[in-house]
Order: C-alpha cells, then structure tokens, then sequence
C-alpha cells in the first residue's frame, strides 16, 4: 500500500513539473501582433470651422425721452410687437422752479404789453374817425396789437410746456409721450411706472425706456481664432446650428471680418459678423447660443486614406505598405504626400496608389 502511494505521489510531482516547464516555454515564445488592413478609397474631403457665437438683431435701438420726469404710464411689455410711432410710455413732467418763475413772468410781460397795446390801438381809432391821425398809424398801432396777442399766446404756452410737458397748441406731438422710433419687437423695458427718467443731452445719454429691434434683420456674431481668420472671407457661406433649436438649419453670409483681433484666454480670436436668412415662420429670439460651420478648404474625388494610419515625423508623413502575408504580416514603411484633412480623413497626393493595403490598428494578437 505504502508502494502505491509513493508512485502516485512520485507521478503527481513529475505531472506538476512537466505542465509548469510546459506553461513557461508556451509564454516565453514572441508573440505576434496582427493589424487591420486599410485600403484607400476615393471621396471628397472638406476641412471645416466651428465658431461659437450668438444671433442677434443686427439694429437695437433704445427709445429714449424727450423730457425729464417720472413714468406715469407704460404700455408695453418684452415681445410685444410695435410700429413706428406707437406710445409706448407716458412722463409726467416735474417743472423746474427756475423754469417756472421765468415763464410767469414771460406771461405777467406778455399781458402789460397786450394792454398797452389795445388800449393805444383804441385811441388811435377813434383819433383816425376825428381823421388826426393817418391810416398808417392806426395800421401800425393794429399790427403791434395783433404781436402783443400772439406773445401772450406763446407765453401761455411756453409756461404749459415747463409745468406739463404739453403743448396747448401741439398736444399730439407732446415730449411727455415716449414713441417706439421704429417698428419691430421689444426686447426689454428696464423701467416701471414711477420712474424717474433723464432726456438725453451733451452730459449723459439718457435713460433707456425700451430696446426695440427689428427680428427680421438678424445676424451670427462669432469667434474665430488667428490661425483660421486668414482662410474666411466676406461673402463665403456658412450653415448656423442653434442650440435652442437643434432641428433648424440656417443659412448666413459672412459680410464682415473684424480687422483687429482681441486676445481671449491667451489667444487672439477676430470677430465674424454674418448675415443670417431666416424663413418667416422661424420664430428666433435675440441672444440664443448658436454654432456656424464654414467650409475652410475642400476637394474632390481624390484618393483618401483614414488619418489614423498616417505616421508623422516632423514635416514628412508615412503609411506602413502591407508587403508579404505568407509568414505573417510584413510592412514596408513608405512616405507619402497628404493634402487636406477633415480630421477624420486625409488626401493622399503621392506614394501610393488605390491599390495599396496599409496596416491600421492592431486587432489580434497570437
């Protein structure tokens, strides 16, 4: 028994020392990586941009008072649509002392000077009945009367317009009625009734009562960086993607470049502006986030091969040329001339023909 034992213990050793000696010699042989074989192909590659920007109303225009004074009315709100000369807010005139007391006293002048002057014309009327006088004096005396009434008349006036705003003979064109200047959308009302407002003058712009714009007339503001300004153009096309929209496409010209570029995050980004052609029934608001693609370069049925297989060394470029599959895969380093880039693809313009298979990525290993 104790014979039996020993053998089966001796076979257990001699099986662990064969199948360990087996594994080490199995592992310790050179493996072999095997690669995707790539062929070239003919297409078209486009090199394109990206900018990020927003669509904007090409016009915004702030309506600003005629007068100073205080919101005592506001008739529209943000989206509503107004024509040019709507009312879009009433002010309520806060007179000026210094104003005021001029212009009662203007009006006090007015009336000694009308008195004076009906009551010299009534003398000269009855002197011309007694014929003492001529007809030119009384004429003259007439015309001094008739100055006399209207100075009165635009005194009084004058004086409603520092304590109201309003004109007594102009009502409809009063200051103290804020008109939208064109028609469009109102974009904002940054005031409320009882504020106070300040006419725009050679000392400060004035306070804004509303922005209105002209939703029609639209434009993409973008960025572009300095290595790709040199490569756009006024007039060229581009496709506009809006972020709020993800199913609209637009169409946009580019029709200015800025000239000067501004340095953002530690790069010099140039300004795009492009005129945007909306359909009338797209219904786009003022600032939504937008994305224009604008074709940089592109050509046509030409020999492209994926990028991936290009090996870069400096300057040059280089694809591995599949050369023997009998003992496995042999590969032939090869330069080639590249074009344009997609980023995905690239134009191969000399080196190889359509013909040529080329190792890709590795896919199995034995």
């Amino acid at each position: 028994m104790n014979k039996f034992l020993r053998i089966a213990l001796w076979s257990l050793v001699a099986i662990l020392f064969v199948g360990t000696f087996v594994y080490l010699y199995l592992n310790s042989r050179p493996k072999e990586t095997r690669f995707e074989i790539v062929s070239p192909s003919t297409g078209s590659i486009e090199k394109t941009s990206v900018l990020t920007g927003k669509i904007e109303p090409r016009d915004e225009i702030e309506i600003k008072p005629q007068v100073s004074g205080i919101i005592s009315e506001i008739n529209v709100e943000a989206g509503d649509m107004v024509n040019e000369g709507d009312v879009v807010a009433r002010i309520k005139i806060i007179p000026d002392e210094g104003q005021l007391s001029q212009a009662l006293s203007r009006i006090e002048n007015a009336r000694i000077a009308l008195a004076d002057a009906e009551s010299k014309h009534e003398r000269n009327t009855m002197l011309l009945d007694k014929k003492v006088i001529s007809r030119e004096e009384h004429e003259t005396s007439a015309t001094t009367l008739a100055q006399a009434k209207a100075e009165l008349s635009a005194a009084q006036d004058a004086y409603s317009i520092v304590k109201e705003g309003v004109s007594k003979n102009n009502a409809k064109e009063s200051n103290t009625m804020v008109r939208a200047t064109i028609t469009g959308l109102v974009l904002d009302v940054p005031v409320k009734v009882g504020s106070s407002v300040i006419q725009a003058n050679t000392m400060n712009d004035g306070t804004t009562v509303c922005t209105v714009a002209d939703m029609s007339n639209l434009i993409f503001k973008g960025k572009v960086d300095e290595t790709e300004v040199g490569q756009l153009s006024v007039g060229q096309p581009m496709e506009i993607s809006v972020g709020a929209l993800p199913s609209l496409k637009l169409n946009a010209v580019i029709e200015n470049i800025a000239p000067k570029g501004t340095e953002t995050n530690g790069a010099n980004t140039f300004e795009i502006k492009a005129a945007v052609k909306a359909e009338d029934d797209v219904q786009l608001r003022a600032g939504y986030s937008a994305n224009a693609v604008v074709s940089l370069s592109k050509v046509d049925d030409v020999l492209t091969i994926p990028e991936g297989v290009i090996e870069w060394a400096g300057d040059s470029t280089y694809v591995y040329l599949l050369t023997d599959t009998v003992k496995g895969q042999k590969f032939e380093r090869v330069a080639v001339t590249t074009g344009t880039s997609d980023g995905i693809n690239i134009q191969v313009k000399g080196g190889i023909d359509k013909d040529a298979r080329l190792r890709g990525v590795a896919i199995t290993t034995k």
